[in-house]
């Protein structure tokens, strides 16, 4: 079964829309383009990948189908579109048919209104995202996921992948109310979880056990065959980077059976994205 890293980003600065991406965040401050990639995947041995948008303009989505259309490594990507538009069920029929895109992913952690995904005018998009087999992507923090719950339940037909495990507050050990709405989550079916962006949200120099209990909680809910996983390349440089990240997610799973692991590490990322598009985990 191939392995897919299923969550990783390229940008670059001069393009000037990734507005949280400062001086301030040091190390991940400059360009990073698949060049850069290339040897942490040959490391793990991964084949394949999920190039998902970093910055909230459809610029940002036309800058990576263009990186992607000609990286064989990419399997598929998650872009942006602007779903606040009046038109924005129309934009997703438009994009719908490019080559490569498999999502969309509004920067919810990012936008001021908590009560953003309920929004009426938010059911025309997402209903022409279920129509076309796009993923949605839910960047969100703790806070919202009761709501995501809502959405998801308003929209059975259309698949969600939680980012990152929702940022459960690893660092403060705040994780109560995360675990209660993970297994509120994963009680619905249209949704899996993306084991991902858990270094940056853990204490300086974390280790692998300050990681287990919210790994150990969302296996129980999901199941492995509900899981994926993704480095969130480079921000994971801020947190430890790829190798440790990754070394990190194989201890994690340690115990699970060699077929499970094989379906977090790629088979379920090729069935979540690429199969529902009806596209091969190869590309010619």
């Amino acid at each position: 079964m191939m392995r897919i890293d299923a969550h990783h980003h390229v940008w670059t600065l001069a393009r000037a829309d990734y507005g949280w991406l400062t001086p301030e965040r040091g190390p991940i401050y400059r360009d990073f383009g698949l060049a850069d990639l290339a040897p942490h995947l040959a490391a793990t041995g991964i084949e394949g990948t999920i190039l998902v948008q970093a910055a909230p303009t459809e610029a940002e989505t036309a800058f990576l189908l263009d990186v992607a259309k000609s990286a064989e490594q990419v399997r598929g990507v998650v872009g942006w579109i602007e779903f606040d538009a009046g038109d924005a069920a129309a934009r997703i029929d438009a994009i719908a048919g490019c080559e490569l895109l498999v999502g969309l992913r509004p920067m919810l952690q990012d936008i001021a209104d908590d009560d953003w995904l309920l929004r009426p005018e938010l059911a025309a998009p997402l209903e022409a995202m279920a129509r076309h087999d796009l993923v949605f992507d839910a960047l969100v923090l703790p806070r919202h996921l009761p709501r995501l719950v809502q959405v998801v339940d308003r929209h059975p037909d259309l698949q969600f992948v939680l980012d990152h495990f929702g940022k459960p507050h690893l660092a403060t050990g705040d994780i109560a109310a995360w675990k209660d709405d993970i297994a509120s989550l994963a009680a619905r079916s249209n949704v899996v979880c993306k084991l991902s962006g858990l270094a940056t949200e853990a204490a300086p120099n974390w280790q692998v056990k300050d990681l287990r209990e919210v790994v150990d909680h969302a296996l129980a809910c999901f199941g492995p065959e509900r899981m994926l996983w993704g480095s969130d390349w480079p921000v994971v440089n801020l947190a430890g980077g790829y190798a440790h990240w990754f070394a990190a997610a194989e201890a994690l799973l340690a115990d699970l059976s060699s077929e499970a692991r094989a379906a977090i590490f790629g088979g379920n990322a090729a069935r979540v994205y690429l199969s529902s598009r009806g596209w091969p985990t190869s590309r010619k």
